[in-house]
């Protein structure tokens, strides 16, 4: 019997994924036996201000990836949106599993759907990316900050913290939370474009171990592997930190990639965007041309600003 150790974060969505991945190595690979090794994450450790302001990329990754390094874990299971385009030397992150519902959705206990609701009304949310969207269609919402865990989220929202509270369709929908919530709005993809590999694991693996690259490669899903690529790619070539409101999302449809970009200041101003139909076969190096061409019009000064703007009734020392 082989023993392989998962190394994973203890909130209830990462236990549900790591043990997903478990079951589907055991279930393939019956000489195998899977333990996790579960790790609380800086990100899941700093609950009282926003993400962007802990410092640094990798909140919900680096304590995994040390345990690795470490000699104490063999694989990773991560929400691939947490997982920074620069992997350590001597792991690997070869395998994304196949993507699921992308969308992020809208949760209140009091009105149906974003149109509905009313001037001033008060919307949670940790991302930039979200505020920045969001904002950019409804200025007249108050958008306030939200951390904490999914079940803590949701009870903020049921105490009336909130009117409404936008979090990522898939997590709610693995962990069966949705059915307690009276309004809930799915937001498509043209309404709230996602984050870099929102909806898919990545499996991070220690180089150099024959067995975990079998089992990497039979997690695999090519295509969301192509699509995730493509959007890792963007955010590598534009250098967007975790203080940049920036979204990009890449979505294949037969034989096309469908690739939406939108960075922007966190108040839904100063906003560049772009959407691209292209060819599967053409697809290679697309996120770094499109991060090119943003760069020519102008995005880095954009994001620059957008960064320090961000935060600065928080960080008075960036002004």
């Amino acid at each position: 019997m082989t023993t392989i150790t998962i190394a994973t974060r203890v909130s209830d969505l990462a236990l549900w994924q790591a043990y997903h991945i478990k079951d589907r190595v055991e279930a393939q690979y019956p000489e195998v036996e899977v333990i996790l090794n579960k790790i609380v994450s800086n990100g899941d450790k700093v609950l009282d201000k926003p993400l962007a302001l802990i410092g640094g990329k990798g909140h919900f990754t680096k304590e995994l990836e040390d345990e690795m390094l470490a000699g104490n874990a063999d694989m990773a299971v991560h929400s691939l949106k947490d997982v920074p385009t620069y992997i350590p030397e001597g792991l690997e992150l070869l395998s994304v599993t196949q993507r699921q519902d992308q969308s992020d959705v809208l949760l209140s206990h009091k009105y149906s759907s974003l149109e509905n609701l009313p001037k001033g009304a008060v919307v949670g949310t940790t991302s930039l990316r979200r505020r920045m969207q969001l904002l950019q269609k409804r200025p007249d919402l108050q958008v306030k900050d939200l951390r904490g865990n999914v079940n803590t989220r949701l009870r903020k929202l049921e105490e009336g913290q909130y009117d409404a509270i936008i979090l990522a369709y898939i997590g709610l929908f693995r962990l069966d939370l949705l059915k307690d919530i009276p309004f809930t709005q799915k937001l498509s993809l043209d309404m709230m474009i996602p984050p870099m590999g929102q909806a898919a694991l990545g499996i991070e693996i220690v180089q150099g171990k024959d067995k975990l690259l079998e089992i990497a490669e039979f997690l695999k899903d090519e295509d969301t592997f192509i699509c995730t690529q493509i959007e890792r790619d963007f955010i590598s070539s534009i250098g967007a930190g975790c203080s940049a409101p920036v979204a990009c999302n890449a979505v294949k449809n037969a034989d096309k990639i469908t690739f939406r970009v939108m960075l922007g200041f966190a108040d839904g101003t100063n906003v560049m965007q772009e959407t691209i139909v292209i060819d599967v076969k053409d697809s290679q190096g697309l996120g770094i041309t499109i991060a090119k061409k943003m760069i020519d019009n102008g995005a880095l000064e954009l994001l620059k600003n957008a960064e320090t703007e961000a935060f600065k009734e928080q960080m008075p020392q960036r002004l």
